[in-house]
């Protein structure tokens, strides 16, 4: 559907950095490390999650401004209330249209290259207000400067299409699909959704849910046999190199 890149969502981040729900208990500064630390080592563009902007209005443009300055590629923003949910969990509550829309704007305003720093337009509405005014609000969202729309939580084969539809013909922003293995949106294949009307899928759980699989697995064979299988483990040598260690090496001789 598009170019590599990598998107960070609150989710794996809170839970991995703070071992925390995804439940609006992370602020700016707990995330803002985590963006210049994963900026500075990876390759490709780096889309942040920053929930609700961690504040009012004026914490929006300050996000957006470090976010931008902290090496991330496209900030996300959202329109639920404080405390925020996760996506694909219950519970969520939403600001009004024009309030999100105004953070949509701040952070268009905020940021210092337009061409260089993209904002993502999030909206929960599916599961609060419906689909149509899921649209309504995502049109509005476009209009206040977003560069790619995020209709989160299409439950259905037909839900996607109508957003597809609705804005996957447009030439002025892009259409961003998100794929929860175990969530509420079908899932499809890359194609599948590129011809719905969808321009980037992430699939932002995958590694977690793996790495978490793993882990139950190994040390349940450690557990109950006293030994682990190394089938289930990387070779050690080659993690150390993918964890830098080969320029250690290298600079010690």
């Amino acid at each position: 559907l598009a170019l590599p890149r990598d998107h960070w969502r609150s989710y794996g981040t809170v839970a991995s950095h703070l071992a925390l729900p995804d439940a609006g208990l992370a602020g700016y500064r707990d995330m803002i490390d985590r963006v210049r630390t994963l900026a500075s080592v990876v390759s490709v563009p780096l889309i942040c999650d920053a929930d609700t902007g961690f504040g009012g209005l004026l914490n929006v443009d300050h996000t957006t401004r470090g976010y931008e300055a902290a090496g991330a590629a496209a900030i996300q923003l959202e329109d639920q209330a404080f405390p925020k949910k996760c996506g694909h969990t219950p519970g969520k509550r939403l600001v009004s249209t024009e309030a999100a829309a105004a953070r949509v704007a701040v952070a268009s305003d905020a940021r210092r290259s337009k061409a260089n720093f993209l904002i993502v337009a999030r909206t929960d509405a599916i599961a609060v207000e419906g689909l149509d005014a899921a649209l309504r609000r995502a049109e509005a969202y476009a209009r206040a400067g977003a560069d790619i729309l995020f209709v989160e939580a299409p439950e259905t084969a037909a839900d996607l299409a109508a957003v597809g539809r609705a804005f996957g013909g447009s030439s002025d922003v892009k259409l961003l699909i998100n794929v929860v293995e175990g969530g509420k949106t079908p899932h499809l294949s890359p194609d599948e959704y590129y011809d719905l009307g969808f321009h980037l899928a992430i699939y932002p759980a995958t590694a977690f849910l793996a790495a978490g699989n793993a882990y139950e697995a190994v040390y349940a064979d450690l557990r109950d046999r006293g030994a682990t299988d190394p089938d289930r483990l990387a070779d050690f040598a080659d993690f150390s190199r993918t964890m830098g260690f080969g320029r250690v090496w290298d600079f010690d001789r």
